[in-house]
Order: structure tokens, then C-alpha cells, then sequence
């Protein structure tokens, strides 16, 4: 199995999946990390335009073109089956999702850790964490 967590530096985990230029994808077998490779991913920075200002209660993601979006950032980790970032738009959620990607939003800091937990079923899914 493959578990992506994306991040800006290679060490810490990044606060929006959409923002980050990295994701850091371990490969897992047996419950241990047998390998981890850093793969540069669309996002915001990469993108022409960005997502329109939301109105309270709207979420984020569902604009015109975010399909498209969501569409190439799952592509640089579709072999992954897991993604881990500290928030992300719940138009991606549930995009990833569709994809048989499980999304996960964290507050743990460190990418190191929270994979950790993650291999030991005690990394929390805080969904308060979705925009």
C-alpha cells in the first residue's frame, strides 16, 4: 500500500492539500515503511486561476473548473490509497474519495508521526478540519 502526506518542506505536514507543492508518499508493507519518495504535485501554486472567494456557509471546491483540479492533483498520487494533510476543501474529499483515495485531515504537525499513527490505527480523521 501507498500513503501519501502532503506537505511544503519534506518534513512537516501542510495545512490545505490544494497549497502544497509536495507529497510525500510511503510505500507500506507488513505495517513498516519499506520506502519514501517526494513527488512534486499541482496545487494552487501551480494552477492559472484559484478558487473564487466562498460566501459563509459555502464550501470549498465546488467551483467552475475544480473538477479539473481535483482531477490532476489525484493523479501524481493514484497509486496511493491514503492521503493525509492538515485540511483540505471538501470538494477534494470527497473527489479523492470517488477515486477509492481515503482523505484524511489531521492536526498531527510532523509527517514522520503522523504516518506512524496512521500504521497503528491512531491517527484521528478530523473532519472539522475540512473548508
Amino acid at each position: 500500500m501507498r500513503v501519501a502526506v502532503i506537505s511544503d518542506d519534506g518534513v512537516n505536514i501542510s495545512q490545505h492539500l490544494g497549497r502544497a507543492p509536495y507529497a510525500v508518499v510511503f510505500a507500506i508493507e507488513g505495517g513498516k515503511v519499506i520506502a519514501r519518495e517526494e513527488r512534486h504535485k499541482p496545487g494552487h501554486h501551480t494552477f492559472a486561476a484559484h478558487s473564487p472567494e466562498l460566501s459563509p456557509g459555502e464550501r470549498h471546491g465546488y467551483d467552475a473548473g475544480a473538477e479539473v483540479r481535483h482531477d490532476e492533483i489525484a493523479q501524481s498520487i493514484a497509486d496511493c490509497q491514503v492521503v493525509i494533510a492538515g485540511r483540505m476543501g471538501w470538494g477534494v474529499y470527497e473527489s479523492l474519495k470517488a477515486r477509492n483515495i481515503e482523505p484524511i485531515a489531521t492536526d498531527v504537525k510532523e509527517i514522520d508521526k503522523a504516518v506512524e499513527l496512521y500504521l497503528t490505527g491512531k491517527l484521528s480523521h478530523l473532519k472539522e478540519r475540512l473548508d
